[in-house]
């Protein structure tokens, strides 16, 4: 289901909702429930060393209809910078934004600066042009000639860069980012697609390692069919991307360049055979399913589309990865969606539904009593009369202990967000960054992260002892409340503070493993370093304020079922 698709349904729901529902709480999630409504999308990631065919695998799953290859690809490295393709309903135009590579002097995030759009240089996409799209693409691939010294300040390591024909200088990618929006049926749905440059350049753009490729909700390693599993990309796959397994099945591989083992003299099932060992090895290798290692060939795929050979096509394999993502990567997409926004929804049209029922089958009761005293209506009259006062009364006094309970509960929500308050994290963070700045020697900058993180997991200690008492008094009102209607049992939604803890936990793994490999503190490690971890803060900063936010939810929604009976009840 694409974006526009789903909002139109979602505000149906909403207005349903609200015609049983009052209060503003109810209101708040449900806009956050529309809001993801809107802005779905799925990230695939394709990962790999240099050669094994990124580029043009994405030229045949979504350029193949422009008759020529549309993004640069030639042996070596053609992917110079990480490349979002995604399609944004809401703009008009098809375009390419890039960011400079210059960008890396600050210490400023990606993310943050795609939110400041006078940083990148925007350049428009005609669909209708495709040798302008080549030349508008040739440009994500741009290289440019610097001195060493600033190369070294813009966190690369000599070592690693081509030397350039001018004495002094080498070849440095042009750009940090790309984002290309264009309009494809794949990303249309909602896909996104993050191409990245050889892993060994990841080590100088520590976001990708430490926010986008753990976003990703799936990933692709891609490995050439003549090599197998090379120790670089054994290196790459357990340094990078094994440690992503999160028990969700989002790690494939792609054993790419399939048609250099074709061998007419062998026979078909010889090269049957040949395929299918080198599918098990690789599989047994990076230690996942066998059905998730696809083999294909992505040279042949795109030269059987611009030609229209079917049989060519139907060899290449291409399809058993386009199956894949529509069948497998595409239905995460719904999983999510179903996680983040239908459960809540349904939770709240069950909760009414039962309330109805109850409603109509007291509606009922009362008719039938009515008729079967119809010679002695005015004393029936009376007993409805008293027992709807009764009831009256009943609701009034819930409703006084529903508002207790809710002070109590927003008083336990300030508890919750005062314990994780900005200003500690700010406090945290500037003597981090003291520490730092002080800092001469290896161990120095060890210690300096290993306290950040100890007084961060320190506070999340705290507010879990916090959590535990909020957890246990909700558990009490939603107890006495399923005691008192038993037909209309709930369960208590708990604070869950595990997935933060999870988070932090893995971003001080990732930063144990970064400092650990700190040798020496040369130029160049020193600007990697601070990179390295301004990248970092920056996902603790989030992880922290989405926290916080939870907490603040959780206080204002926590009562809803409770509520929401009790507005129903008045009703009866």
């Amino acid at each position: 289901m694409g974006r526009e698709g789903a909002q139109r349904p979602g505000e149906d729901i909403a207005a349903g909702i609200e015609a049983h529902v009052d209060g503003e709480s109810v209101e708040a999630r449900l806009e956050r429930a529309l809001r993801v409504l809107r802005t779905d999308h799925i990230t695939l990631a394709f990962v790999g060393e240099y050669s094994r065919g990124k580029t043009e695998l994405i030229n045949s799953l979504f350029f193949s209809g422009y008759g020529q290859r549309i993004l640069p690809s030639r042996a070596g490295r053609t992917t110079m910078c990480p490349t979002e393709l995604f399609f944004d309903p809401r703009t008009e135009r098809s375009f390419i934004r890039l960011l400079p590579i210059e960008s890396r002097l600050e210490d400023t995030s990606i993310a943050q600066l795609k939110r400041t759009p006078r940083f990148w240089l925007n350049l428009p996409l005609n669909p209708d042009d495709p040798d302008g799209m080549i030349e508008a693409f040739s440009q994500v691939a741009a290289i440019k000639s610097i001195p060493v010294e600033q190369a070294i300040q813009l966190g690369f390591h000599p070592d690693a860069l081509e030397n350039s024909d001018t004495p002094g200088e080498v070849l440095v990618p042009a750009w940090r980012h790309a984002m290309v929006n264009f309009d494809h049926p794949l990303l249309r749905q909602g896909l996104r697609i993050l191409d990245t440059p050889g892993l060994n350049a990841l080590g100088s753009e520590p976001e990708l390692t430490l926010s986008m490729l753990p976003s990703a909700q799936a990933i692709i390693f891609l490995l050439s069919a003549d090599a197998g599993v090379t120790a670089s990309d054994m290196g790459i796959w357990q340094q990078h991307i094994r440690q992503l397994d999160d028990g969700q099945q989002r790690l494939f591989a792609v054993l790419n360049k399939i048609d250099v083992l074709w061998d007419d003299v062998g026979g078909e099932a010889f090269v049957e055979g040949a395929i299918e060992q080198i599918r098990a090895n690789t599989a047994q290798q990076l230690g996942i399913a066998t059905e998730d290692v696809l083999p294909l060939s992505a040279k042949q795929a795109l030269r059987a589309r611009i030609h229209d050979d079917s049989a060519l096509l139907e060899r290449s394999r291409l399809a058993t990865l386009e199956q894949l993502l529509c069948e497998r990567i595409l239905a995460r997409k719904e999983q999510l969606l179903e996680q983040q926004v239908v459960r809540q929804v349904l939770a709240l049209l069950q909760n009414s539904q039962n309330i109805l029922d109850l409603r109509l089958n007291k509606v009922r009761e009362q008719s039938e009593l009515l008729d079967s005293h119809r010679q002695d209506s005015g004393q029936m009259l009376l007993e409805l009369t008293a027992r709807t006062r009764h009831d009256h009364n009943q609701h009034h006094k819930r409703l006084l202990q529903l508002k207790t309970n809710q002070r109590l509960l927003q008083r336990q929500g300030e508890l919750l967000r005062a314990t994780v308050r900005a200003e500690r994290l700010e406090e945290h963070l500037a003597r981090l960054h003291r520490s730092l700045s002080g800092s001469l020697t290896t161990l120095g900058i060890n210690l300096s992260i290993l306290h950040f993180f100890r007084s961060v997991d320190q506070d999340l200690g705290v507010l879990e002892q916090e959590a535990a008492l909020a957890n246990k008094m909700l558990v009490a009102i939603y107890s006495r409340h399923n005691e008192e209607n038993p037909l209309l049992g709930a369960d208590a939604p708990l604070f869950q503070l595990a997935p933060y803890q999870r988070e932090l936990k893995d971003l001080q793994n990732k930063a144990d493993q970064f400092r650990l490999q700190l040798k020496t503190l040369l130029t160049e490690q020193r600007t990697l370093t601070r990179r390295f971890f301004a990248t970092l803060v920056q996902e603790v900063i989030a992880m922290h304020q989405r926290l916080r936010q939870e907490a603040e939810h959780w206080a204002a929604e926590a009562l809803i079922p409770l509520m929401q009976h009790s507005l129903e009840h008045k009703q009866q």
